[in-house]
């Protein structure tokens, strides 16, 4: 089996597929009788992965294993494709969101403490709902409260291997940094579910101060309902 043979394969399976897939499932791609070994993939990954050097589209390791997205500075031309506008979420959302990925695990009365305002439940079934975060166990106080941490999803989504690869905190002044790049859509015209690009509010996010805010401030979102944060 030739090395260009083997590429094409893998790129055909990346295209197809429409989502990431981990080394294992791409093996099961080859013929049985000449299935690569793991590192031997990883050469075809790593060449697959310069040849997109010079183009419009990258070889994206993440979490849930490898994909073919979008460079990111593509990313707002290419999201004219989608006619409906870009999802976005709230400020509070997005303030709960860091917290948890920053000082996982937490509860959320520890959330409120940072924030100055009580957590809107609907923001964290919201985030649940997406996957993007979960319960990782309960802490060991009165009424055992839940401790929060992110998912591998959570990784997925914003192009992540790891939670080392997030911004230090002393160099992310908004949390639009962490946008996620764009995955090229499945094949043969079919829609996705929602469009991938999303707009991110500029926030800046300082989890070591307990600043109060003004809950009247945090205006709902797509993702949140109307009714008001109550003060903490």
């Amino acid at each position: 089996m030739s090395e260009a043979y083997s590429r094409n394969l893998v790129e055909a399976a990346l295209l197809a597929a429409g989502r990431s897939l981990t080394l294992n499932e791409l093996v099961q791609v080859f013929d049985p009788l000449a299935r690569p070994q793991g590192e031997e993939l990883r050469e075809v990954l790593a060449t697959l992965a310069g040849e997109y050097e010079a183009r419009g589209i990258e070889l994206k390791e993440t979490a849930a294993g490898f994909r073919i997205q979008v460079k990111r500075d593509l990313a707002a031309e290419i999201s004219r494709l989608w006619s409906e506008r870009p999802q976005k979420y709230s400020r509070a959302l997005l303030e709960t969101l860091a917290l948890i990925a920053y000082r996982q695990p937490l509860t959320r009365a520890e959330i409120e403490a940072v924030r100055g305002v009580a957590v809107n439940p609907n923001i964290v079934k919201t985030l649940l709902e997406r996957s993007w975060i979960r319960v990782v166990g309960h802490r060991d106080l009165p009424g055992h409260p839940e401790l929060l941490g992110t998912t591998r999803e959570f990784l997925d989504y914003f192009g992540l291997r790891s939670l080392d690869q997030l911004p230090p905190l002393a160099e992310i002044k908004a949390l639009s940094e962490l946008d996620p790049q764009l995955a090229l859509p499945p094949p043969l015209g079919a829609v996705l579910a929602e469009p991938i690009a999303i707009e991110i509010a500029s926030i800046e996010i300082d989890v070591e101060v307990q600043a109060a805010e003004d809950p009247a401030a945090e205006q709902p979102a797509v993702d949140e309902p109307a009714a008001p944060e109550a003060s903490a």
